[in-house]
């Protein structure tokens, strides 16, 4: 019996590895594709569409997005938006977390039903006021325009209070008891035990913020304090028949996300287990 389970389980791990990598694969084509035709020259991409591998390797792309376009200068406004932000974030999500949880006030559900209300509230019904608000504080065309309306975020502080929620009680009264003062219980205590879910809201507003084309749209307007997605739309508008160009710029936005999300992953996904036990 013991030899048909071990059969039955060689036969299942197998068909889902076989599985698992023709999915891998199906997600990861199109970046993979985007990657080699980013060292093929336009012509050969035009001329050659269906080839995988460049018959002539060359990097002029990236030479000409490093080298003849401000790509430096949008790359250090995504990476100063999106650093900070996601600093920040963690810090006010962690922090608002923790005071809804553990500090029962009059308004404490009131308070966090409104959080939880500006979740539901689409976008564009507020595109218009926050438009005026940035243009009466005199930050049109500035980078910080972009930083200081997204330093706290709803559902960051929802994914917080939900962990610090699920925290024994008996941790706290402990730390009580020792004389501990509440920013030592929330730096000692609590920080550490929602490492998952703080990597969690990491990468999704890592990703969301560098993505982000629809905000940097409306605030910005020169070129050279425009980040990466909207510069990547300006570039490829730009060189419209240069599509080796706007597949290297392409693949080089990609860079500091792939890196992002490797560093968190682990925090990520044992944020996901987690959940899971819940």
């Amino acid at each position: 019996m013991n030899i048909i389970k071990d059969k039955r389980n060689i036969r299942i791990r197998v068909f889902s590895f076989i599985v698992l990598t023709i999915l891998t694969l199906f997600f990861v084509a199109p970046y993979i594709w985007m990657l080699l035709n980013s060292f093929k020259s336009t012509k050969e991409i035009l001329l050659h569409p269906t080839n995988i591998l460049p018959e002539e390797f060359t990097i002029k792309s990236y030479q000409k997005v490093l080298f003849d376009s401000p790509f430096v200068y949008w790359f250090r406004n995504s990476l100063i938006v999106t650093v900070v932000d996601t600093v920040v974030i963690l810090f006010t999500s962690s922090i608002i977390g923790f005071v809804l949880s553990k500090y029962k006030f009059k308004l404490n559900k009131f308070c966090f039903f409104l959080i939880l209300a500006t979740m539901m509230m689409p976008t564009t019904a507020v595109m218009i006021p926050n438009f005026l608000i940035i243009s009466k504080l005199g930050w049109y065309d500035k980078i910080i325009s972009l930083i200081v309306p997204t330093f706290c975020n709803a559902f960051g502080i929802f994914l917080c209070k939900q962990f610090i929620d699920d925290l024994p009680k008996e941790l706290f009264e402990s730390a009580m008891l020792d004389n501990a003062s509440d920013l030592k219980i929330f730096y000692r205590i609590v920080i550490p035990a929602i490492k998952p879910a703080l990597g969690s809201l990491a990468i999704f507003t890592f990703l969301g913020i560098w993505n982000d084309y629809q905000t940097p749209l409306i605030y910005l307007n020169s070129t050279k304090n425009m980040t990466l997605p909207l510069a990547l739309s300006f570039f490829n508008s730009q060189h419209l028949s240069d599509l080796s160009a706007t597949m290297a710029a392409a693949a080089l936005i990609m860079v500091p996300s792939t890196v992002v999300f490797l560093i968190f992953q682990k925090y990520f996904i044992k944020g996901i287990a987690m959940t899971g036990m819940k």
